[in-house]
């Protein structure tokens, strides 16, 4: 019996993605650790690159719109951001061709 009846219960709440260790499951070996932070890393890491990728893309857009904003923009950087709107996604296919060979 609770030495306070009044006293409200300790109830917390888990968020849904929060880890729960599996107390059946025997610990994992060193290498198995090993293994499961590389695949956590390289998961990151095309995260990461995909990110890279789509604002690759949209700094082309952008770059395309001072190429093309007329009188308002000077001369050199709408030359200039003319280069990049044809460059950038060239760059970026380049970088979703990597990513998916490696994978």
């Amino acid at each position: 019996m609770p030495k306070n009846p009044t006293a409200k219960p300790d109830l917390r709440l888990v968020p849904g993605d929060a880890e729960i260790y599996d107390l059946m499951r025997k610990p994992e070996t060193t290498s198995e650790r090993v293994k499961r932070l590389q695949m956590e890393a390289r998961a990151l890491a095309v995260e990461q690159v995909e990110a890279l990728e789509r604002v690759l893309l949209e700094a082309s857009r952008m770059a395309r719109e001072i190429a093309d904003g007329g009188e308002a923009y000077p001369v050199g950087a709408r030359e200039l951001a003319g280069r990049l709107s044809a460059d950038l996604p060239t760059k970026a296919e380049t970088l979703k061709a990597i990513v998916s060979r490696s994978l």
